[in-house]
């Protein structure tokens, strides 16, 4: 599907035209958007706008670096924005020339659909060319990363709460989990950040100098998104480490429990052995008290034993 949009003085802001129409009549500006576009709209990349082979190669091949590359007539970027709810990113490509943004992309794009919505109710058409629309893009993409990393967070917090009493098993998989999407995020905001800044000190594109701050302002953004990946990041390994440690505590202490059992049942075994003897001649066999005697001995060790243990601060 391909959608124009198209401005000049004389007769506004124009949607809906054809690519004939666009090149019949004289545009102040205008921009493309292919939105999952068939084979034959692809192969318009290069028979109608005539763009660099390489740029329309990088435009097939998904999962492109974001990038910034300088041909003769224009300007190639890929930014990458992330699916809300699956977190996989999706790529956006765009060639930016002499009055014309061009933007190729395979699936539908929600940051292209808001500043669509806003390119039309912009009430200042004769300010809007395209860079306005390029920092536009570029604004909604970055701004869409705030909601999935707010979310992250508050996982965690509620992982770090366990306001619901789940296991530790089954907590440190959401931790783990959490880690993984922090990764993923980081993978992509990181390189968008750097984009960003070579943006904002490229010495090609006169449209971001007049607007650098407007676009200094989407960098400090990715700053700010990249700061909170790596704050999430930290807390989940200290709380990773202190379920760690957690549990090594509880196996030490029921290692110790176990430990203080079998010593205590130590002396009470050679006992029990000693009298499990079959031989002839064992006085105590013979003797009427016998039996009660040996069960106060063992009832003495064992208590004996439970007290000094307890004294030592075992059972603390």
């Amino acid at each position: 599907m391909i959608k124009v949009f198209a401005y000049s003085k004389e007769k506004g802001l124009q949607e809906g035209l054809s690519l004939k129409q666009l090149s019949e009549e004289h545009w102040d500006w205008y921009w493309v958007d292919f939105e999952s576009p068939a084979e034959g709209e692809v192969e318009l990349l290069e028979s109608y706008f005539e763009f660099h082979p390489l740029a329309v190669e990088d435009s097939l091949h998904e999962l492109q670096r974001p990038k910034l590359d300088y041909y003769e007539d224009h300007t190639f970027f890929v930014i990458h924005s992330i699916h809300p709810q699956t977190l996989e990113r999706e790529e956006i490509n765009i060639f930016l020339g002499d009055c014309f943004i061009v933007t190729f992309h395979k699936k539908p794009a929600r940051a292209l659909e808001t500043a669509r919505q806003l390119l039309i109710q912009n009430k200042n058409k004769d300010e809007v060319d395209e860079y306005f629309i390029l920092h536009q893009i570029l604004d909604k993409v970055v701004d869409n990363y705030f909601p999935i990393v707010y979310r992250i967070e508050d996982h965690i917090n509620e992982i770090e709460d366990n306001t619901k009493n789940l296991s530790m098993e089954r907590l440190l998989d959401q931790l783990f989990d959490r880690r993984s999407e922090l990764l993923t995020m980081r993978q992509t905001v990181h390189p968008m950040r750097d984009l960003l800044y070579r943006i904002l000190n490229t010495h090609h594109l006169d449209g971001v100098r007049e607007r650098r701050e407007y676009f200094a302002d989407i960098h400090d953004h990715l700053i700010k998104v990249a700061d909170i990946i790596a704050s999430n990041r930290e807390m989940t390994q200290d709380i990773r480490d202190s379920y760690l440690s957690l549990n090594s505590h509880q196996t030490n202490r029921t290692m110790q429990i176990l430990t203080v059992i079998s010593v205590i049942f130590m002396p009470l075994t050679f006992i029990v052995g000693i009298y499990g003897m079959n031989f002839q001649r064992m006085p105590e066999l013979q003797w009427d008290f016998g039996y009660f005697a040996v069960w106060i001995v063992m009832i003495g060790i064992a208590v004996g034993m439970y007290r000094w243990f307890k004294n030592k601060g075992w059972f603390d």
